[in-house]
């Protein structure tokens, strides 16, 4: 459990406004801080069953608002999941790598066959 000063500073730094408390970044930004204390205390006391659930509904809850947030706005999503550490944002940097990669392969290949199109429609010329 958070004491109150942390829960403070969560809010200040994920919070929209001043006193923003229900936001779904602060909700998760919070939610992230409890998991991992949790996750500590259960390396700790393996057979912590009663706070394994816990855990895991804090999981089900960040993992819905996360969701949540990604459908309403993409880009607070990826800010927040950056902010955050997530393994999430990993694979988001991943994919719009492999996004631009892409985009530049067909470019060069559009290029290309426009230069085809160009060399063709010179030689018909002659």
């Amino acid at each position: 459990m958070l004491d109150k000063k942390n829960k403070e500073k969560i809010i200040k730094k994920f919070g929209t406004h001043e006193k923003d408390t229900g936001s779904p970044q602060v909700q998760i930004a919070i939610l992230t801080e409890e998991v991992k204390e949790l996750t500590e205390h259960l390396q700790k006391h393996k057979k912590d069953h009663s706070s394994r659930r816990g855990l895991l509904k804090k999981i089900g809850e960040r993992k819905k608002l996360l969701k949540y947030l990604m459908k309403e706005d993409e880009k607070a999503f990826k800010d927040l999941a950056k902010k955050l550490n997530l393994k999430i944002a990993k694979k988001i940097e991943e994919e719009e790598m492999k996004k631009q990669e892409l985009e530049k392969i067909m470019e060069e290949k559009e290029k290309i066959s426009q230069e085809e199109k160009e060399g063709k429609e010179e030689e018909e010329n002659n």
